[in-house]
């Protein structure tokens, strides 16, 4: 039996394994394989050795979660037994300075493709190496191809990051600029035959390593053979490594199909039944349990895409302009949401979730809510979401999960996710039923959280459920950071963000209120009262200003001073000794969210005139799409295409005009929207009593500057690697205080990484 070393969770299903074979990791080899068993039944399975250490004996593995047998490994963790490892097997890389070389990965084939690129560079070739997958968050060992590359090149097919494109366009890029003497593909068979198909019209010899079917893996069973030339051969005795451009790739895609059915048979092993257990307890989120299946075939897909989607409940407009904390939108009810549910095709592979930063197991829980288990569908939310009732009302789910959705390209509009969030994890709070998720056991190890924002949330949830005690210390008198003093109850009353917090508290996560780290107490303070690990969410609190003439003069505000008043102050009532302006003529600056909340907070605290200017068009304006509807609903004036020159003050310094110059757009920028260039001589001036400038905040620099040699970024952000993990490892830090301005759930998935990554590091003192 071989332990499991280390496990690293790399991507979507995707885990890292690094396993104890000191006699394979002595005798490894670019291009060998294993095969691998786990459980006294299990199926044998190969898998290409990623990278080998001899002096600690270690081998690595790539693994995706895809049949039974590739679960039940990933399942497994630090410390646990493989049955079975055996290898190396298979015929080495054929290694040798060929000049220019191409390599072609794809999806979990970038693992063995690591050790030939090693090799390869270290005979001398220039190598270029071409990594592939669906989105950026499936980008796998892109720094240590860097360091073994000449050249790195990124496709993925969304253009989330690197270029957009599948991987052939990355390689023919190269062919075109450059002679390419060699090619080497690895990944998905279709991937393989494509890139093959390229290098063949370009005269390029190429190399495929191919992953089949096995039983042994020496040759005695025959299950592995595929045609390469006309001529049969055995993949683990005469590979795996082959000629590409002579392999029959469309032989070879039927024959791994061939026990297709079995396998989706085989799967529910992992969620064996007990007789004397109700159905409805198993696997609720599982889409091969026998209720998805039921539900899938209980209507046509052509009848769920030909249902309309589902339109909010909202307060009417004219009366909700002067109620400041009524929520405009009211939700779903049942019958609403039991319709919207059955628009979802539960999709073998969700696009959808590809858009969560916090990967919500999305048509898991919209299944539960068509099935009529709402309560089932919160905890399923609950799993991976620390705000679900948060995130069903402030997130962009048009610019993510949304934006996805496979009706988009059918040519319907997109199920409304987040409409559903919000219906399940309200029906919980108003059911009393609130469920919390399972906890690990304790391990006594202590971890700080700086914030109480969304990053900082989602990192507590997450380091709890794992067995963590966190305290979380919070500036304000109030936990919720940008959830409370940023967002207007009307559109997130605070009863919400205090449910969700509170369900935090249940879990065991401590909050420390007015305790400001980097002047209450340092980190090196927490370092020494135990804390092991520190999770910086501090924000980004600096509000930017236009430095204009005129700006500083009275009743011009920002955004961040306007709605903290209003919203965590409450200045707006009677009670409060918290003054706030009543402007008359509101001009609010800006095109965000932000922007949205502020001149919506004015024309309910009495603006006549509540105007939004913009120095760019209403389609480049990033504000949700729903926001800048209300807003118009509301009163809302839209000035697009203005941009602020000077503001002109009275005798006592307060604003009473303001000079816009009208723009035109030009070329697009950096940010992909099209620039703003000023049509000399035109310009306009309004009338106003009060401005709210909100062109955007920086990272409020009290905590990075408190902490000796902490690196940051060019604006003054933290510096972070993919991990979230800052220039001292036990410090790692998310949200706006990294990312300069971010959405709540960017924020979130932010906490998320960062906790994975914290755990791993830690795992040495529990």
């Amino acid at each position: 039996m071989n332990k499991i070393i280390s496990k690293e969770h790399f991507s979507e299903k995707v885990f890292k394994l690094v396993v104890e074979a000191p006699l394979i990791a002595k005798s490894r080899k670019a291009g060998h394989f294993v095969i691998v068993r786990v459980g006294e039944k299990g199926e044998r399975m190969p898998l290409t050795i990623a990278e080998a250490d001899p002096v600690k004996g270690t081998i690595t593995l790539v693994v995706q979660e895809v049949g039974l047998s590739s679960t039940r490994l990933c399942e497994l963790n630090e410390g646990d037994y493989i049955t079975d490892v055996v290898g190396p097997l298979g015929k080495a890389t054929h290694i040798e300075n060929f000049g220019t070389v191409v390599c072609a990965g794809g999806g979990v084939g970038v693992a063995p493709m690591l050790p030939i690129v090693q090799a390869l560079k270290a005979a001398g070739n220039r190598v270029i190496t071409v990594l592939a997958g669906r989105s950026k968050e499936l980008i796998i060992l892109e720094k240590e191809m860097r360091e073994s590359s000449d050249e790195v090149i990124i496709m993925t097919d969304d253009g989330s990051y690197g270029k957009k494109g599948l991987v052939t366009a990355g390689v023919e890029e190269v062919i075109l600029r450059e002679k390419v003497d060699k090619c080497f593909a690895i990944g998905p068979a279709i991937m393989m035959k494509f890139v093959c198909l390229l290098t063949k019209k370009y005269d390029i010899p190429t190399d495929v390593s191919l992953n089949t079917i096995m039983v042994d893996g020496t040759g005695m069973c025959g299950a592995c053979r595929i045609t390469v030339g006309g001529k049969t051969k055995f993949v683990c005795v005469d590979g795996p490594e082959f000629d590409g451009h002579q392999v029959d790739f469309d032989e070879m895609l039927k024959r791994m199909g061939a026990f297709r059915d079995i396998e989706r048979e085989e799967i529910h092993k992992l969620d064996p039944v007990d007789p004397h257990v109700c159905e409805v307890t198993k696997s609720q989120d599982d889409r091969t349990a026998p209720w998805r299946e039921a539900l899938r075939k209980s209507m046509k897909p052509k009848e769920r895409t030909a249902i309309p989607r589902v339109k909010m409940n909202e307060l009417d407009p004219e009366y909700r302009s002067h109620s400041r904390k009524e929520e405009v939108n009211l939700g779903l009810n049942e019958e609403q949401a039991l319709t919207e549910a059955k628009r979802c095709l539960d999709c073998a592979n969700p696009s959808c979730m590809e858009g969560c930063p916090v990967g919500i197991n999305i048509p898991g829980f919209i299944k539960n809510i068509e099935r009529g288990e709402f309560l089932e569908a919160a905890r399923v939310l609950k799993k991976t979401s620390a705000l679900p009732a948060v995130c069903g009302r402030v997130c962009p789910q048009e610019k993510q999960c949304e934006s996805k959705c496979i009706h988009l390209k059918m040519g319907h509009e997109a199920v409304a996710i987040g409409y559903l969030e919000r219906f399940a994890a309200d029906y919980e709070r108003e059911s009393g039923q609130i469920s919390t998720p399972e906890l690990a056991p304790k391990n006594g190890v202590k971890v700080a959280v700086v914030g109480s924002g969304p990053a900082g949330l989602s990192f507590a949830g997450d380091m709890a459920k794992m067995g963590y005690d966190v305290t979380v210390f919070e500036a304000l008198h109030e936990i919720g950071g940008v959830l409370k003093y940023g967002i207007p109850e009307f559109r997130l009353p605070n009863k919400i963000v205090d449910v969700e917090i509170e369900n935090l508290s249940k879990m065991g996560v401590e909050f420390v209120k007015d305790c400001i780290i980097g002047k209450t107490v340092s980190v090196e303070d927490l370092q020494a009262e135990g804390y092991k690990g520190v999770f910086v969410a501090s924000g980004a609190g600096l509000p930017n200003f236009m430095n204009i003439p005129g700006e500083n003069s009275i009743n011009i505000m920002s955004s961040n001073e306007y709605l903290t008043r209003v919203n965590l102050m409450d200045a707006a009532s009677e009670d409060s000794d918290t003054p706030v302006t009543f402007g008359k003529r509101v001009i609010v600056v800006g095109g965000g969210n932000t922007a949205m909340d502020s001149v919506r907070t004015a024309r309910r605290l009495g603006a006549e005139r509540a105007i939004i200017v913009y120095r760019r068009s209403e389609a480049e304006m990033p504000a949700r799409i729903e926001e800048v509807k209300h807003a118009k609903e509301e009163g809302v004036e839209f000035m697009t295409l203005h941009n602020p020159l000077e503001y002109i003050a009275d005798e006592q310094g307060r604003v009473k005009q303001v000079v816009l110059q009208k723009m035109e757009l030009g070329e697009p920028d950096a940010s992909g929207r099209r620039s703003p260039v000023a049509i000399p001589g035109a310009t306009v001036t309004l009338d106003i009593d009060m401005a709210i400038v909100s062109v955007g905040v920086s990272p409020n620099p009290i905590v990075p500057n408190s902490i000796p040699g902490l690196e940051l970024g060019r604006k003054g952000t933290i510096a972070v690697n993919d991990d979230m993990q800052s220039s001292i490892p036990a410090i790692y830090a998310g949200g706006d205080i990294v990312r300069g301005g971010a959405t709540v759930i960017l924020a979130m998935g932010d906490g998320r990484r960062a906790a994975a990554a914290m755990d791993k590091q830690l795992r040495g003192a529990v």
